[in-house]
């Protein structure tokens, strides 16, 4: 399947920075940012912040509208486990946590397939707790059409916005998954990520950094909605 739609639509932008010790993280790369992938260190306070700017990115024609609310979305699909961490926070109000928002995520399996039709297989929607965070459990995304590997995310913090983007993994990570089965069924590309402009467009912004967790990886992110 291809994903064409999933290139930048025009020059609007939403704010997002990546943020693996949550709110705190966040701040710190407001105030000091880190290298792409890394969450900065702690902030020595005083700082106000100023979170990163990134490209939106479209919906993608395999947007089958609303999930179901759910944080397991794997429904059986074989694949290298991942538990997503999401804190959404209203960056122009102090990255203030943001209670009640949906967080809509789709993906393609091992296999770089995306369910269709009846199936529901990685599509899923969780709505933030009172500290703006949710998490899901999904699997590594596989690899299609040259593009670089994603998990597609939309943030509806009311019933008349949304933001959307999509989430990406780091090569080196992604040679080691793809090494493993049940990836390892087709070639892997040797560079993931490297002929996707959408990817080098978000500068390393959107990109997850999976940690080891049991039989396979975690990875926290905090969105900043303007």
């Amino acid at each position: 399947m291809t994903d064409q739609g999933t290139c930048p639509t025009s020059r609007r932008t939403l704010l997002l920075t990546a943020g693996s010790a949550g709110i705190a993280a966040l701040t710190a790369a407001c105030a000091h940012p880190a290298a792409p992938g890394r969450a900065a260190p702690a902030p020595s306070g005083g700082a106000t912040p100023d979170c990163v700017l990134a490209v939106r990115s479209g919906a993608g024609p395999n947007y089958v509208g609303r999930g179901r609310t759910r944080s397991d979305v794997t429904e059986g699909r074989e694949g290298v486990p991942l538990r997503l961490e999401l804190t959404v926070v209203r960056a122009a109000d102090g990255c203030r946590p943001l209670a009640g928002a949906a967080v809509d995520i789709w993906q393609a399996d091992a296999a770089g397939v995306y369910s269709q039709g009846r199936e529901s297989y990685l599509r899923g929607v969780q709505v933030t707790d009172g500290s703006g965070r949710c998490a899901f459990t999904t699997i590594v995304p596989g690899w299609y059409a040259g593009l670089a590997p994603h998990i597609h995310f939309k943030v509806r913090p009311d019933g008349d916005t949304e933001t959307t983007s999509q989430f990406f993994l780091p090569d080196a990570f992604l040679r080691e998954v793809y090494g493993r089965q049940p990836y390892a069924r087709r070639k892997a590309p040797r560079d993931p990520n490297a002929h996707d402009d959408r990817y080098r467009a978000a500068g390393g912004r959107m990109t997850l950094t999976p940690v080891r967790a049991g039989t396979g990886y975690r990875a926290a992110f905090t969105v900043g909605l303007a």
